[in-house]
């Protein structure tokens, strides 16, 4: 195990770039990519049960921003991990109380892990497909109150956000 804080960092951020050239075929249509997408995301998110284990949550001051946004975005992707999903809340969650992360990717999670629970998501972070070539989210549990959630936790309104994902 990465004791030292150089040396989870850097492992945090090797996860984080294998996460990212993997995540390119997450959705395609090799089955072959979608399996190797689904080992790496396991194998990822059994490490960061293991650092969550020994360090808790790895935040920015211990381990710098970037590779605390790596952590997150490990426990992000963990999706046929709910156990690791969620401690990954509890623990990020402690963090944001004390100022050690930030409420904005907490809220992702918190969203990620509800639609993996089959629950209705808070902040509308997560999209379930596209109609019409609009986003569309996964059901939010109070619709109508989507973006004051949102812009609570520093998340741009539901529209500036979905556009980007829209054609031009």
């Amino acid at each position: 195990m990465a004791a030292d804080p150089s040396a989870l960092a850097a492992e945090l951020m090797a996860m984080a770039e294998a996460d990212h050239r993997a995540a390119v075929h997450a959705n395609g249509e090799d089955f072959a990519d979608q399996l190797a997408w689904r080992r790496l995301t396991a194998r990822h998110g059994d490490r960061l049960a293991a650092i969550m284990d020994e360090h808790g949550w790895p935040t920015a001051d211990r381990v710098g921003a970037d590779a605390a946004r790596a952590a997150w975005l490990i426990a992000q992707h963990a999706d046929r991990q709910l156990d690791v999903q969620r401690r990954a809340l509890r623990l990020m969650g402690r963090a944001v109380a004390a100022g050690s992360a930030g409420p904005r990717e907490l809220a992702f999670l918190h969203d990620r892990t509800r639609v993996n629970e089959g629950r209705e998501q808070r902040y509308g972070t997560q999209i379930a497909g596209v109609r019409d070539g609009r986003p569309i989210p996964w059901p939010c549990e109070d619709p109508a109150r989507t973006d004051e959630f949102r812009a609570e936790v520093g998340i741009e309104p539901f529209d500036v956000y979905v556009a980007r994902f829209s054609p031009a």
